[in-house]
């Protein structure tokens, strides 16, 4: 998984030899490219037009992607930089479609992902008086680039503003803005601000720091951590670039190993003390192991759930992160360290003693194998006509070796969470703390470009299909044919339903299914993608799961794979409390129409749980 980058000088020439026809928005993307920029997330507008030619006369040293909508270009900025680990650059004009970013952009902040917004503003002499599409930017970005948004009024800034504007999204892992109105980007560039009062002189380049926690505390957090008998790990997005480390780690204090969602590509599933995904998309390993440890080792994750953490008082807490703002929020930590995950358990690990007692280590173990032998019998279960889990369970077995996988959010990410045996070499991501949908289908145009050789997998349910993906799969029709492999491969879950909603109204709110809002229209997702000229496969029994994955995965272009499954299989979280329980009943005392199938399928789920080899019918 990428590591923070480190942005330095460029063998590209200087601002002062630059020609002097030159333009602001040409010298504003000459700037971009002494960062290293090559790649822009657009979608035009005539607030944005100056931008728009300075790019076509850039020629290759720029890749525009267009998408249909800027909301997509702001999430693909965010998964361009969750892939990379690059900044991620997405650009909309004025008005309308600055607004149209910010979802994605939210994603990115909430994820601390570093992107920087280029917008448009109208002309300068016609801000205040209601000019069309006069929007007031700077506050309408103020929250969501808090460390950072400015409006360029003048040629002279457009150099240290592109600069404070990179450098503080590398830095902060966040997102910036830069508004541009239309007038200024039509002005002569200056390149070098006149030595004066007043002025500002700015440099390009950022080299992260090694931050690493003094040697005292480290001495006190490999102190606590040596004295507990069953220590529990859990890692986050942070810990992406710390495998090794935190495998060393895990081995020496015979410790399990719980992932945060964003933390899923972080170790292989195949290690048998990783316990997978931890919350309410998480396994029953995870939860036994929080429930009973003395110990909990959290790195590099900001993981929302407390409830699913160990009773305040149960476990003693180490913590490191490199952001000291999250230190101590979700569990009152004894030691809180603030520090680069890989760095800091490199110094931590020769101060920690090999644990001799592996009695906790393998009843983590055991429970894991048990957990995977319970996934299989549940994803093996009948269904009408198709078990949404099955389609994940096969599909894991045929992940290509370095594939990159992207989850929307709904019950997809459910079985993305669960059933999904992620391998070293695999990057894997999804909307974390924002948990919004649509983000599936950008995420993998984004990682396709990012890296043209690999195969990019999204699984999504039909709602979010419906909400943007396919718009976006014009998008894929008008690219992949640049891509180096052309695989791509989209699994719609087509179940007629919002359905993580539907179970989330059931279990939390005892209420029934609200057909009128739940409802999603059927749509012909595989049939559509065949009209862009790409593949589409429709599966709609069990028997030709195995072969519509091999069809894709082997296909010359991106590919479709429409699976209608079954709404009233139940997203199990890995407890249960008896006020859900409550919950659900109410809902089904209340007339769900679905009482019949949900009865059914929660039965065989609960029975596959205290039974696994039991593959009810």
């Amino acid at each position: 998984m990428p590591a923070r980058v480190a942005y330095g000088p460029c063998p590209r020439s200087e601002p002062e030899n630059r020609a002097m026809s030159e333009n602001v928005s040409d010298f504003l993307l000459h700037r971009l490219t002494e960062w290293g920029i090559e790649r822009l997330y657009g979608f035009p507008g005539d607030g944005i037009n100056g931008l728009m030619g300075a790019i076509d006369r850039a020629g290759d040293k720029f890749k525009l992607v267009r998408a249909r909508h800027e909301e997509m270009c702001a999430f693909m900025a965010c998964a361009h930089a969750k892939f990379t680990g690059e900044v991620g650059v997405c650009l909309a004009t004025s008005g309308p479609g600055a607004i149209h970013l910010l979802n994605g952009l939210y994603d990115a902040k909430l994820d601390h992902q570093p992107v920087v917004a280029i917008v448009g503003q109208q002309a300068r002499a016609a801000l205040g008086g209601q000019y069309q599409q006069e929007v007031d930017l700077v506050s309408l970005f103020k929250d969501v680039a808090s460390d950072y948004v400015e409006m360029i009024t003048v040629p002279a800034q457009v150099r240290h503003v592109v600069d404070r504007a990179l450098r503080i999204a590398i830095a902060k892992r966040t997102v910036t803005c830069i508004i541009v109105p239309n007038d200024v980007q039509i002005l002569g560039a200056v390149p070098v601000p006149p030595r004066a009062h007043g002025t500002i002189h700015s440099g390009f380049g950022y080299r992260p720091p090694r931050v690493v926690p003094v040697e005292g505390d480290l001495r006190h957090a490999a102190d606590l951590l040596n004295a507990g008998s069953k220590v529990a790990i859990l890692v986050g997005a942070g810990t992406l670039a710390a495998a090794d480390e935190v495998i060393e780690v895990a081995e020496l204090l015979g410790a399990g190993v719980a992932k945060a969602l964003l933390g899923k590509a972080a170790l292989p599933d195949e290690l048998p003390y990783v316990t997978g995904s931890i919350g309410l998309l998480g396994t029953k390993p995870s939860w036994d192991m929080m429930m009973e440890c003395d110990t909990l080792l959290m790195i590099g994750s900001r993981f929302p759930y407390s409830e699913f953490l160990p009773k305040e008082g149960q476990a003693r807490g180490v913590q490191i992160d490199l952001d000291p703002a999250m230190l101590s929020i979700r569990y009152p930590m004894e030691i809180s360290l603030v520090g680069d995950a890989a760095a800091t358990l490199r110094a931590l690990i020769p101060l920690l003693q090999h644990k001799t007692d592996r009695g906790w280590r393998e009843t983590i173990e055991k429970n894991v194998a048990e957990w995977w032998r319970v996934l299989e019998a549940r994803a093996m279960h009948e269904a009408v006509p198709i078990n949404p889990e099955r389609m994940f369970w096969e599909l894991s077995s045929r992940l290509p070796d370095n594939c990159i996988l992207a989850s929307d959010s709904g019950s997809s990410a459910n079985w993305y969470a669960r059933d999904l045996k992620v391998r070293r070499g695999m990057m894997a991501s999804l909307s974390g703390c924002l948990a919004t949908m649509g983000p599936g289908v950008p995420y993998v145009i984004a990682a396709k470009f990012a890296f043209p050789e690999r195969v990019a997998i999204a699984m999504v349910g039909d709602g979010a299909m419906q909400m943007n993906g396919n718009a976006e799969l014009i998008t894929i029709g008008d690219y992949w044919k640049e891509w180096a492999d052309p695989r791509l491969v989209i699994l719609v879950l087509n179940n007629r339903d919002l359905n993580q909603v539907t179970w989330e109204q059931r279990v939390m709110e005892g209420d029934p299914k609200f057909e009128v809002a739940q409802h999603v229209p059927d749509f012909p997702y595989a049939r559509y993608a065949e009209m862009l000229g790409l593949k589409g496969i429709m599966v709609n029994d069990p028997a030709q799961i195995g072969a519509a994955f091999d069809a894709a995965l082997s296909a010359d272009r991106p590919c479709v794979i429409e699976a209608i499954t079954d709404p009233d299989v139940p997203p199990l979280p890995p407890h249960i409390t008896l006020k859900e329980a409550k919950a659900f009943a109410e809902s089904m005392l209340k007339g769900d129409e679905d009482t019949g199938g949900m009865i059914r399928q929660s039965a065989k789920e609960v029975l596959a749980t205290f039974l696994p080899g039991h593959r009810g019918h």
